[in-house]
């Protein structure tokens, strides 16, 4: 992706929060079930709930860009992360 402005660059940085955080979702999990401390073991589902939390927000933040007026692309598509 070519970062020409700083909407470009937003929208990149965006995506790779949305990333992250969908990666998190899948590795706490496993780190939860082989945590020996019960609260490691809690503070590893503690921290899923928040992480699938600053998914939605994100998702939200996704959906609101697509109804700017200030966007440049002309489909949702492009908002969202790949």
């Amino acid at each position: 992706m070519e970062l020409n402005s700083l909407q470009d660059l937003f929208i990149h940085d965006l995506k790779d929060l949305y990333n992250a955080e969908v990666q998190l979702t899948k590795a706490l999990p496993k780190m939860a079930k082989a945590a020996t401390e019960p609260a490691l073991k809690q503070a590893f589902q503690t921290h899923l709930a928040e992480t699938e939390e600053q998914i939605e927000r994100l998702e939200q933040i996704f959906e609101e860009l697509a109804k700017s007026s200030w966007k440049k692309t002309p489909s949702r598509k492009s908002w969202m992360p790949a």
